[in-house]
C-alpha cells in the first residue's frame, strides 16, 4: 500500500536521478502583500517546497500554479490558494548541490488544519513527474477536541510526531 511522505520527508525521483523534493515549514503564517479578500474568514498557513539537485547535470525545473494542491482536514476539501502572494519556481535550472524553493500561502477553515495533505507534481526537462503526497497538519500535536481527534491520532503525521516526541523524552530521563 501506497503510504505518503510526512511533512519534511524527502522524496526522490527514480526517473530524474538526483533530483529530490521535499515539503516543509507548514506553519500558520500572514501573507506579505496582505490578504485576499476571497478568503475572509479562512486562516492562513504558509509552506515551502523545495526541489534538491544531488545529481551530477543541470535540471530545468517548473513548479507553478496549478501543480500544487493542498486539501485540508478529514474531508479532504480543497484549501484557498493566494496565488498573489506565493512564490513558484518558474523554469528554474537547479544545478549539481543546488536546490530551488517555491513558497505557497493558502488559507482553510482553522479546525481543518491539523489535518493537511500537500501533492506536489513536478515539470523536468518538459516531462510531468509522478504525483507526491505529503501529509501533516499545524497545531495536530497540540491536542485536538471534536470529531477530528480520531483522524488526527490516525495520521501517520501524527503517529510519527508522537514517536519523535516519545524518543526526545526517553533521552533526557
Amino acid at each position: 500500500m501506497y503510504e505518503p511522505n510526512v511533512v519534511g520527508d524527502w522524496q526522490e525521483y527514480d526517473e530524474h536521478a538526483g533530483l529530490r523534493v521535499r515539503v516543509h515549514r507548514l506553519e500558520m503564517a500572514e501573507p506579505p502583500r496582505g490578504r485576499d479578500d476571497a478568503a475572509d474568514g479562512l486562516t492562513y498557513f504558509c509552506l515551502r517546497v523545495t526541489v534538491e539537485n544531488r545529481g551530477n547535470r543541470q535540471l530545468g525545473v517548473h513548479l507553478e500554479d496549478g501543480q500544487i494542491d493542498v486539501r485540508l482536514g478529514p474531508d479532504g476539501e480543497s484549501a484557498f490558494i493566494d496565488w498573489r502572494n506565493s512564490q513558484f519556481i518558474e523554469g528554474f535550472d537547479v544545478y549539481p548541490l543546488r536546490r530551488a524553493t517555491a513558497v505557497l500561502y493558502a488559507a482553510g477553515a482553522e479546525a481543518s488544519l491539523s489535518l493537511v495533505d500537500v501533492q506536489v507534481q513536478l515539470r523536468v526537462e518538459e516531462e510531468w513527474t509522478g504525483r507526491r503526497l505529503w501529509a501533516g497538519g499545524i497545531g495536530a500535536h497540540e491536542g485536538v477536541t471534536g470529531g477530528q481527534q480520531g483522524a488526527v491520532r490516525d495520521s501517520l503525521a501524527h503517529q510519527v510526531s508522537v514517536f519523535l516526541r516519545d524518543q526526545a523524552e526517553e533521552g533526557t530521563a
